[in-house]
């Protein structure tokens, strides 16, 4: 990694350190959905607990992802900092690796009160092995809203991003089966469920928690939605740059 990225990296993490609400939000919400819903519920039921650790882990990644990263980056266009980066020449490599390595980061660390109630409270088992697949594919299944955190910054301004990135968040959530079980759906949400970004991203992790077997239809879907997404933000990115800079 070179000494840039680990720069741009170490900045943006004592930026996020200095303003905590962030992480605190994409952290505790989920946890609280655990204490609330989980442990009455389904806490005894070890499949069961141990599914909706996955998704609420999930719930939280997305979080940092989506709200997070699109703030963060609309918040940056309109300070004078961000256009004196895109004048240097090195590039905007480093400072976007920064940008993604942070919130992955972030995104890590989120999940950790939701951990910490199923293993306390809850009869949720996991192996050590199981734990770090699970984690690997929260990585995985992040990507395609991390891109869409980046496009939503790049394209709208931050009182904007605010108001569409939790627009678009809670019902990718529900969609997508994090905040409920898919068999407890209405029929017309089981249909369109596979085909959100959310359904094949939580089908990794109940893959890698619970040994399940996923639906070809959302890890498919989640494929092209990743495809898609790479799209636009670097459509985003071109035209901000367009837009200000020439």
């Amino acid at each position: 990694m070179s000494s840039l990225v680990v720069a741009h990296t170490r900045y943006l993490m004592i930026e996020q350190i200095r303003v905590p609400i962030g992480l605190l939000a994409s952290s505790l919400f989920p946890a609280i959905s655990m204490l609330a819903f989980v442990v009455p519920f389904a806490g005894q039921d070890p499949v069961a607990a141990t599914s909706a650790t996955g998704s609420l882990m999930f719930f939280g990644a997305m979080s940092a992802a989506v709200i997070g990263l699109s703030i963060s980056v609309a918040q940056d266009r309109e300070l004078p900092w961000n256009p004196y980066l895109r004048t240097l020449p090195a590039g905007p490599f480093a400072h976007f690796a920064g940008r993604i390595l942070s919130t992955l980061a972030v995104m890590l660390l989120s999940v950790i009160p939701v951990l910490l109630v199923s293993a306390l409270f809850t009869e949720a088992t996991i192996t050590p092995a199981n734990l770090l697949l699970g984690l690997g594919t929260l990585v995985v299944g992040v990507v395609p809203f991390m891109l869409m955190g980046l496009f939503i910054g790049f394209s709208l301004a931050p009182k904007a991003a605010i108001a569409v990135s939790q627009i678009v968040f809670f019902p990718l959530g529900i969609l997508g089966g994090l905040l409920l079980p898919p068999q407890a759906f209405p029929e017309f949400i089981e249909v369109v469920s596979p085909y959100v970004p959310t359904r094949g991203g939580a089908e990794l992790i109940w893959w890698a928690t619970t040994g399940s077997s996923p639906d070809p239809v959302a890890l498919v879907m989640l494929a092209v939605w990743t495809v898609v997404l790479a799209a636009a933000a670097a459509w985003g990115y071109r035209r901000d740059e367009g837009r200000r800079f020439t």
